[in-house]
């Protein structure tokens, strides 16, 4: 599957890193995440997969049980203490880093992903930029994924209280979010590792001296965008005003919210 990134200066020097959202994507049926811990159980012990296949199908049923008690906490009375719960959680996702955001949007089933840029810009800044928000999401959650897993054991302690363990339940989302964010910088890493930028495809085709370099397909392909340029020409020295961000997201299928985070970054 190819993913579309797009990438683009937002307010002086901030840069705005986002992936295209897949209308089809939240309509595809899981149909592979068991539903019941008996099925999880069943799925592991029937199945001789690695160990890293099965933590991942780990993952992936903790998550599918978190998103349903997400939305059982969207749908909650207004003014009942699932409700509040949920104004809580808002609040606290609010402070999670665009970054941590783009990097959990680049999924394993991701094979290759194409860069839109605005013109102006350098391609090989562009990869230069999302090479290092990709080495730095290594480092970084990797560092955050080891403190939340050692917080989970100590949040515990808050289950003797009669109210919902909040603490427990915030730990364990950020343990999830902090391994996708890393599992999203190691295959973001990879993808570069193979690029492609149009602008010197011609050029480097006349040179026929490596042409077991040319037969391989790259998994990185840079295009500038002409409308994304038009775009941000209308930008001004404080950076780009919501009615552009939200003509870009419009055009580009990107989360406004995402986006806004990144005008907003102190």
């Amino acid at each position: 599957m190819r993913g579309r990134l797009v990438v683009f200066p937002i307010k002086g020097r901030k840069w705005c890193f986002s992936r295209s959202v897949d209308p089809f994507a939240a309509q595809a049926p899981s149909g592979v995440t068991p539903t019941t811990v008996r099925g999880l159980w069943k799925k592991i012990t029937s199945e001789s997969k690695p160990i890293n296949a099965n933590a991942e199908l780990l993952v992936d049923f903790i998550s599918d049980k978190m998103n349903k008690a997400w939305m059982g906490l969207e749908i909650a009375p207004e003014g009942s203490m699932k409700n509040k719960i949920h104004g809580l959680g808002l609040k606290l996702l609010a402070r999670v880093k665009p970054s941590e955001i783009f990097l959990k949007s680049i999924s394993k089933e991701v094979t290759s992903v194409q860069v839109s840029y605005p013109p102006s810009l350098d391609p090989r800044l562009v990869r230069r930029r999302l090479r290092h928000i990709a080495m730095s999401g290594t480092i970084l959650h990797k560092k955050y994924l080891i403190g939340s897993v050692t917080l989970l054991p100590l949040t515990t302690a808050f289950t003797v209280l009669p109210l919902p363990n909040i603490p427990f339940f915030w730990v364990l989302f950020r343990t999830y979010s902090h391994w996708r964010a890393l599992q999203g910088s190691e295959k973001l890493l990879k993808l570069l590792s193979n690029h492609s930028n149009p602008q010197t495809d011609d050029a480097d085709e006349s040179n026929n001296n490596k042409p077991e370099q040319n037969a391989q397909s790259p998994t990185c392909v840079l295009l500038p965008s002409e409308e994304l340029y038009k775009l941000l020409g209308e930008a001004s020295e404080e950076g780009l005003d919501e009615e552009t961000i939200v003509e870009i997201c419009r055009l580009f299928h990107l989360n406004k919210n995402d986006v806004l985070k990144y005008r907003n970054l102190v």
